[in-house]
């Protein structure tokens, strides 16, 4: 099969550009494919959105899939939607009418027609056109779109590590075998993590089981996981005006807010704990035991006993797709900065006809690179490539 454009993964950002693709390049349905080793579109987003009990997206109305930023608004308002499905200052899109919406622009552009099952495991520019090996066949394609994410590098404490394996008493909120569904009435359950994603949790499992969240610091509040001025041109500017790469990184990390939250989100957690409804403990796990059926987690000032410990570390900082992208790299001469990551030019390519969005393109586009917004930023730089070359 020969393709003007292959897409690997088709999550947020792999669904994003095939619209835009579709849509403002108009590039046939026959020439344009994604690749993605789930069983859907946007099934492992849905998972860790859902996985946590989100409610709302920490995004606002402007930022989903559709190329026209004002069509999630319009398709709430055809569908009858109420108001209630959009929260707060910023108009946070409820996870139910964000999903409808993405869905609804999956059928009506037929992308899962589109989508090839399978997991990528190399690449290779021969004569023009990249070779792109897949667990199922290879594929050729004029240009690919690299739209890796980070979901399936889990940060693991170091004290965590040796209990990976205890009967699964000590388990990550994004490892795919994880469900709500396994913690029982009245269990004893220690979350780990002081971001939007153990906050959730802990609020969703308080009604059925005794939650302790244990954070490292008080509740750290954010509107956005980077400071809204890094969405445009306010924060950007600066930082492609920097040309050390080491610098963007820095800006880059300086720049990021993890283990924060929203406002109405930490003062539906403070309401919880104030009610007993939950426990908060400010305070750092740096070992633990199992034995018995039961984990004991040393912190530095408590001694805590529970069933199950749910980690909410989130993912780790290295460059996604190891290793199969490491050889990549190493084959195709691609550059890349001291951090790993790729070096790329204004419109996202790392080596004729090839390019990268999501974590990828962070030195190219900022700290928001792997969000939603980050995703129409890469497809604003892919149209104005597209139409000016």
């Amino acid at each position: 099969m020969y393709l003007d454009w292959l897409i690997v993964g088709g999550g947020i950002h792999g669904v994003h550009l095939a619209l835009v693709l579709r849509e403002r390049c108009h590039v046939p349905a026959d020439r344009l494919r994604i690749i993605d080793p789930h069983e859907r579109l946007l099934a492992r987003w849905d998972t860790c959105t859902t996985v946590c009990g989100m409610r709302f997206l920490r995004s606002t109305l402007v930022h989903h899939l559709a190329p026209d930023p004002y069509d999630l608004l319009q398709f709430a308002q055809k569908t009858g939607a109420g108001s209630h499905h959009f929260h707060g200052r910023y108009q946070r899109p409820s996870l139910e009418i964000f999903r409808a919406h993405a869905q609804s622009l999956i059928e009506h552009y037929r992308l899962h027609e589109y989508t090839i099952h399978g997991r990528v495991c190399g690449l290779q520019r021969r004569n023009l056109i990249w070779q792109v090996e897949t667990d199922q066949s290879v594929l050729s394609a004029r240009n690919v779109i690299l739209a890796l994410s980070c979901t399936e590098q889990l940060r693991w404490p170091q004290w965590a590590q040796s209990l990976r394996n205890a009967g699964g008493t000590v388990c990550h909120l994004y490892e795919p075998a994880f469900s709500r569904d396994r913690i029982e009435e009245g269990q004893t359950v220690a979350i780990i993590g002081g971001g939007i994603s153990a906050a959730h949790l802990a609020l969703t499992l308080s009604s059925v089981a005794q939650v302790t969240l244990v954070m490292r610091r008080p509740i750290q509040i954010a509107p956005f996981d980077s400071p809204p001025g890094w969405m445009g041109p306010k924060e950007l500017r600066r930082f492609h005006a920097e040309p050390d790469l080491n610098r963007r990184r820095a800006l880059i990390t300086a720049a990021r807010l993890p283990g924060t939250m929203p406002v109405e989100l930490a003062q539906s957690l403070t309401t919880a704990a104030q009610q007993h409804k939950l426990r908060l403990l400010i305070d750092e796990v740096y070992a633990a035991t199992h034995a018995d059926g039961v984990i004991t987690l040393q912190l530095n000032h408590h001694r805590l006993t529970v069933q199950t410990v749910i980690l909410a570390t989130g993912f780790t900082a290295e460059r996604p797709g190891h290793p199969w992208l490491d050889n990549v790299i190493a084959a195709n001469n691609l550059p890349v900065a001291a951090c790993g990551y790729p070096v790329i030019g204004p419109d996202l390519q790392w080596a004729p006809g090839l390019f990268v969005t999501g974590p990828l393109a962070e030195l190219e586009i900022g700290p928001v690179a792997r969000n939603i917004i980050g995703a129409r930023h890469a497809g604003e730089r892919l149209v104005h490539r597209y139409v000016s070359g």
